[in-house]
């Protein structure tokens, strides 16, 4: 079957994606009860309950300590790696993490992308790279790291939501191949890069940035319903918009806007790049149920990430591997069931070729 569509491959306590209602579940919490209401690290200790010992505190503090393990491979980024884009870096340097299935792994595995993103962007920008502070989240370290400064708390929080929002999100792409790498002992490390390689593609994780080119090219709210109808004229697909699930609106969708709008409030954010970004959404929508009545093509989680990371200080081409850090947790999280509860994943094949004579 074509893409494997509505085939069952796993069973799964982690998430589920209810696309027909649009509701996000992870371990038993609705996506609004806890983006922008619990910490990185409080998911952490729901994805990674049979991981990691202890809760969101303890989590914390071995975080923590994992990014600073893990900064002693920063001095080991050469000329060669910085020609390479971020996530093909970002994976380069994952790839020299030891292995195993153990607590120690996964820590490493998770504090690896906080660490490694802010060292590569400000590398590539011909500045140092900043050494992790492990009293502070994840969320905050990371925006540490990447502006040198302690990042205000509506900084934190809108990153923070982030890292939530895309922890987990049922066997898509990335954690399917998460789950098959797993299922054949090879350790969570190469299931994580087996999943990081899958995230890279512009189907999957790699498409958030081009929404930030559709917003640069549409330049003023006045112009948008103009520039969209004549994209959609000429066959171009409206980057943001439409998902191979949801049929409704993605949930993903209104925890980033009301953290870029908290974001906005507190003064670290662009209103007027907010306020193109609504017109666009809504033009959008307006001239897609139009032009295709047949179809649910509604804003998904690609539209609202690349204005919040933007916000945040995050270059577009590094967008992928901040998906990753939110991401990794989960990956590791799939990994760990499957070994625990699957079997190796071995699917059939049908046979279309030329026969033997």
């Amino acid at each position: 079957m074509s893409g494997l569509d509505d085939v069952i491959a796993a069973e799964t306590s982690l998430s589920e994606v209810d696309g027909l209602n649009g509701q996000l579940v992870i371990r038993g919490y609705r996506l609004e009860e806890l983006a922008g209401r619990r910490s990185f690290e409080a998911v952490l200790a729901l994805l990674l309950a049979e991981v990691l010992d202890g809760g969101e505190a303890a989590i914390r503090t071995a975080l923590g300590a994992a990014r600073r393990t893990v900064f002693a491979e920063v001095e080991r980024i050469d000329a060669a790696l910085l020609e390479l884009s971020p996530v093909e870096a970002l994976r380069a340097l994952m790839a020299r993490l030891p292995g195993g299935e153990d607590a120690g792994t996964a820590l490493r595995l998770v504090a690896a992308p906080a660490v490694f993103l802010p060292a590569l962007v400000r590398r590539r920008r011909g500045e140092a790279a900043i050494a992790p502070d492990p009293a502070l989240g994840q969320a905050a370290d990371m925006l540490a790291m990447l502006k040198g400064r302690r990042p205000s708390g509506a900084e934190t929080a809108a990153l923070d939501a982030y890292l939530v929002t895309v922890s987990d999100h049922g066997l898509n792409a990335s954690t399917f191949a998460a789950r098959v790498v797993a299922s054949t002992r090879a350790g969570y490390a190469s299931a994580v890069l087996a999943a990081l390689g899958a995230l890279k593609g512009p189907l999957h994780g790699g498409a958030p940035g081009p929404v930030l080119d559709m917003l640069d090219a549409v330049g003023t709210p006045e112009r948008a319903a103009g520039w969209l109808a004549a994209e959609l004229a000429r066959g171009e697909r409206l980057m943001g918009f439409g998902h191979r699930i949801y049929r409704v609106r993605d949930p993903r969708v209104d925890a980033l806007k009301q953290a870029l709008a908290r974001l906005g409030a507190a003064g670290d954010g662009d209103a007027g790049r907010l306020a193109l970004a609504e017109t666009v959404e809504r033009e959008a929508l307006a001239l897609l149920r139009r032009a295709k009545p047949g179809r649910a093509l509604e804003t998904n989680v690609e539209f609202y990430t690349a204005l919040l990371l933007e916000a945040l200080g995050f270059p577009r081409e590094a967008f992928t591997g901040v998906f990753a850090a939110g991401r990794v947790g989960g990956w590791i999280a799939h990994a760990h069931e499957q070994v625990e509860k699957g079997r190796l994943i071995r699917p059939q094949s049908r046979y279309v070729g030329p026969r033997a004579a």
